[in-house]
């Protein structure tokens, strides 16, 4: 009993004792420019706050349907929470070791002994019983169980940080899909109105030269314009068949599973009306998760340096055996057999050499992530300036590409009246119809643009759900 208090009284001496080697993880400062309002300001976004959940800005049910499918069903989403599963299970391991280890075993054999080596009042044939109970607790003097605690629970906050980043990916690229079905719908419609229009027209061109005012080369050239108007349809069909089984991949189904509403939903473009709140630097560092994920990558890194940094020193281990061994069953339990031993073990590499290597590469490790972070740090600020820039500039282009439509059909309906006038030939006509088509199709190219800069600005901004803190 006495030595049982004096172990108990040791084992507290030396947690009380026990510090942490290695440095602290500081979260890296946040320069006053990176912190500031975004560079490419416009009046088509504020600096309120991000919004949750931003598709629903599309106010669009399928959209807010579909997002939530691929959200729940895409592969990649699966296979981050897995991972995450993954981070935890490592997690639980680290901290297990920070507790008693204990083992226990049993073994029965069955034999004869030799008559010369029989004892007396012994059978020559018995069984031999051993049972027996190992611990064992390794005093962490030096913080080397603790700094694994640290660095695998930043590993776990970086991988839940990693799954919020596929999530903001899967949810952009869901609403890409569905976006470029409805302006493909949109231009596909465009593509077949300029075939008819030009139907038309070589329909007049022909009534003309029955009368003589035309001849075959007017319509020919027309008609020449028609078919290259009309092998742009199967063209744009495709790549919405293209996009349609996209959304149907990233929402975890098979093509012909993709619902019904998906494909008739998606012939009306996105479209918002106010301008999209983007916040600040500042949140938005706050909130990028692969952001957060380097910065507890680094914090990780960190640790593991003091993990390192332990080896320089010696590991104390406390440890308590007991069990019995008796011949036959009944003897097992008596006083005679019993044993048990307590003791202590005192590890310590006196070569230093490997331990400060190690040290060297978990120091390296750590400026790698500390690169790693600064560069997810500029890398966001690229990224979402460069979206809010070419938003911004879509906008101005659509509404240029509006306007240039709008003179193009004047143009056009001046020209097929002067024509059926005679006031002007059929190359200028045809001039004019070109022009016409050409506006039509680069705006319905421009609304495409528009929804897909949108979505490229709130993938940029990378928020949606609240995270974990670290």
């Amino acid at each position: 009993m006495l030595m049982y208090r004096s172990l108990i009284a040791t084992v507290s001496a030396l947690a009380l004792a026990a510090c942490a080697t290695g440095p602290d993880h500081v979260p890296p400062a946040t320069s006053a420019a990176a912190a500031g309002p975004f560079v490419a300001t416009s009046p088509v976004v504020s600096p309120d706050p991000v919004q949750g959940n931003w598709w629903r800005l599309y106010d669009d049910p399928v959209l807010d349907r579909l997002v939530g499918d691929a959200l729940a069903a895409n592969t990649d989403v699966r296979a981050a929470l897995a991972r995450i599963e993954r981070a935890r299970a490592d997690l639980r391991g680290a901290g297990a070791a920070r507790l008693p280890q204990a083992s226990a075993g049993a073994s029965a054999d069955y034999g004869r002994t030799p008559a010369q080596q029989r004892l007396p009042g012994m059978d020559r044939e018995n069984w031999q019983v051993d049972i027996g109970l190992d611990v064992s607790y390794e005093v962490d003097l030096f913080g080397r169980l603790g700094r694994g605690v640290e660095a695998a629970r930043g590993d776990l906050a970086a991988a839940t940080f990693d799954a919020a980043a596929v999530r903001v990916m899967v949810a952009a690229e869901t609403a890409r899909a569905y976006a470029d079905a409805s302006s493909l719908a949109a231009r596909l419609e465009v593509a077949e109105r300029i075939v008819a229009l030009l139907d038309r027209s070589i329909d007049l061109t022909e009534r003309r030269r029955t009368v003589g005012l035309a001849t075959r080369l007017d319509t020919s050239r027309i008609a020449a314009l028609r078919n290259q108007r009309q092998a742009d349809v199967p063209a744009l069909a495709a790549q919405r068949d293209a996009a349609l089984f996209r959304l149907a991949m990233l929402t975890g189904r098979a093509p012909a599973d993709l619902p019904a509403e998906a494909r008739q939903r998606s012939t009306a473009l996105l479209h918002i009306d106010q301008p999209i709140p983007v916040g600040d630097g500042a949140a938005l560092l706050a909130r990028r998760p692969d952001v957060r994920a380097a910065e507890r990558r680094l914090a990780a890194a960190t640790a593991r340096i003091g993990v390192a940094t332990a080896d320089l020193y010696p590991r104390i281990s406390l440890g308590a055996s007991g069990g019995s061994t008796g011949i036959g069953f009944d003897d097992i339990f008596g006083g005679g057999p019993l044993r048990w031993l307590l003791g202590g073990l005192i590890r310590w590499n006196i070569n230093p050499e490997p331990a400060r290597a190690r040290i060297a590469a978990a120091e390296a490790d750590s400026q790698v992530a500390l690169a790693q972070f600064d560069g997810a740090v500029l890398g966001a600020l690229r990224e979402t300036e460069t979206a809010l820039s070419a938003y911004a500039r879509v906008i101005e282009q659509r509404t240029a590409l509006q306007t240039a439509r709008n003179e193009a059909e004047v143009a056009v309906n001046i020209a097929r009246a002067r024509q059926r006038e005679g006031d002007i030939d059929s190359l200028a006509l045809l001039d004019a119809e070109r022009t016409f088509a050409d506006a039509e199709a680069s705006l319905a190219a421009a609304d495409a643009s528009i929804a897909g800069a949108q979505i490229d600005l709130f993938r940029a901004l990378g928020g949606g759900w609240g995270q974990p803190t670290s």
